[in-house]
Formats: C-alpha cells, sequence, structure tokens
C-alpha cells in the first residue's frame, strides 16, 4: 500500500487505462493536428527568422526533466537578456503567427511527440519549467503533487484559468490541478478534450460557455483543494 503525505491526493484509478486512451485518440486526431502544424511551421518560417521548432527544458513526472517541443511563438533567442521569465500576454517578443498561435494554442500542438514518447499526457497538469518548479514549491504548499502524474497538453485547469503571470495564478490551477488528479474519469477526460475544441470559437461575453456547456467550468475557490493550499 502507497503511504501517502499529508493532503496527497490520490490518483484516480483511471490512469491505470489512460496512456491506451492517450494512443487513441493521437490516431484519430493525427490528419488534423499534423496538418495544422505543418501549416503553421511554414507561416513561423515565412514570416520570422530563427528555427521553425523549438525544445524547452520541462518537469515531467515525479520531477524527471524531459525536452518538450513547440512551435516557435517568439522572436529567436527571446531570452537571451532575460533569462527565463512567464510571458506576458502584449509580450514584444511575441511574433505577430506567434499570437495567433498562443490565441489558439497551436504552438502547443508538437507536445503530441512527447505524449507518443511517454513523456506525457493528452489531459493533465501543464509541465513547468525547472527554473521555476523548485521557487514554486518553496512557496506553495502541496505544488509537488501536481507532478505525482504525467503532464498533460491541455487540462481542467487550462482551460479554466488564463495563462500564469505570479503566484495567484499558480495557486488558483493547482487547486484545479489536484482535483483533476484526484477525480478524473474516462467520461471527465472526454469532456475536456470537447471543451479544448469548442475554446477555439472565443468571444469576448462568453469565454467561458464552451465549459458551461460541457459541465467542466470551475472556480477554484470552489473546490475544496483551496483552502488546502491556503487560495483566499
Amino acid at each position: 500500500m502507497i503511504s501517502l503525505k499529508p493532503n496527497q491526493p490520490t490518483v484516480s484509478k483511471y490512469y491505470r487505462i489512460k496512456r491506451y486512451v492517450d494512443i487513441t485518440v493521437m490516431i484519430i486526431t493525427l490528419p488534423v493536428i499534423g496538418s495544422t502544424i505543418l501549416l503553421f511551421m511554414f507561416l513561423t518560417w515565412l514570416t520570422s527568422k530563427g528555427p521553425v521548432i523549438y525544445t524547452q527544458i520541462r518537469c515531467g513526472q515525479d520531477g524527471k526533466e524531459f525536452k518538450m517541443y513547440k512551435i516557435r511563438s517568439m522572436v529567436a533567442d527571446a531570452e537571451s537578456g532575460s533569462g527565463a521569465v512567464w510571458a506576458g500576454r502584449k509580450d514584444p517578443r511575441i511574433t505577430v503567427v506567434g499570437r495567433i498561435m498562443r490565441r489558439l494554442h497551436i504552438d502547443e500542438l508538437p507536445q503530441i511527440y512527447n505524449v507518443w514518447r511517454g513523456e506525457m499526457t493528452v489531459i493533465g497538469p501543464r509541465p513547468e519549467r525547472p527554473e521555476f518548479v523548485e521557487k514554486l514549491k518553496n512557496e506553495i504548499p502541496c505544488y509537488e503533487y501536481r507532478m505525482s502524474v504525467l503532464p498533460g497538453m491541455t487540462g481542467y485547469a487550462q482551460l479554466n484559468l488564463p495563462s500564469d503571470s505570479g503566484l495567484d495564478d499558480v495557486r488558483k490551477k493547482l487547486v484545479l490541478d489536484l482535483e483533476y488528479i484526484e477525480w478524473v474519469t474516462f467520461w471527465f477526460d472526454m469532456r475536456i478534450l470537447m471543451g479544448t475544441a469548442l475554446k477555439f470559437i472565443r468571444f469576448k461575453y462568453f469565454n467561458h460557455l464552451p465549459l458551461k456547456c460541457c459541465g467542466i467550468f470551475r472556480k477554484p475557490e470552489d473546490s475544496p483543494w483551496a483552502e488546502k493550499i491556503g487560495l483566499d
């Protein structure tokens, strides 16, 4: 029997078959995802200098580091002067094509290769950069527990909340990540996939409507994990 630490989530039994679900989803969606990747690789090559695909080191399950693949959405060598920093909403380093890709999360699609290699899953907590992980583990209770499972391309927290810009954003996402790890089922994953597809259509005043239609809209403060990690 596994001995859980205080407040550590019990990993859902669904994770026993999740790998088979990932492979099925990849086979079904490969024609659409593959053609989209090729199109935006071409547009990136056409409109800005530098490599089209780039890699970042991320922390995966149990903190193991791996290379994550993305289509470049910023100017080449964007962090050569600043080092590792979170990207802002109007970050000047983001290219014109990059803004489109980031808005629709198309730059993340090459991570299907990481899923195939078994380094990621289609749905799960987003993998963080090693430069941030140690700081976040020291600042936020239970942060390391989100790495008890494989990281994902899309997920419960990513759909419900905007990109991180500080510790408060990370705390909110952590609440939903831990809730997902504990309670995910096959049907819940299918609803997240549907919500991910629907959120490609973004309306200014109805940003959460697709999630509500799929039954996966969630405010972090309503989660039982909010109190456990000290979310105000």
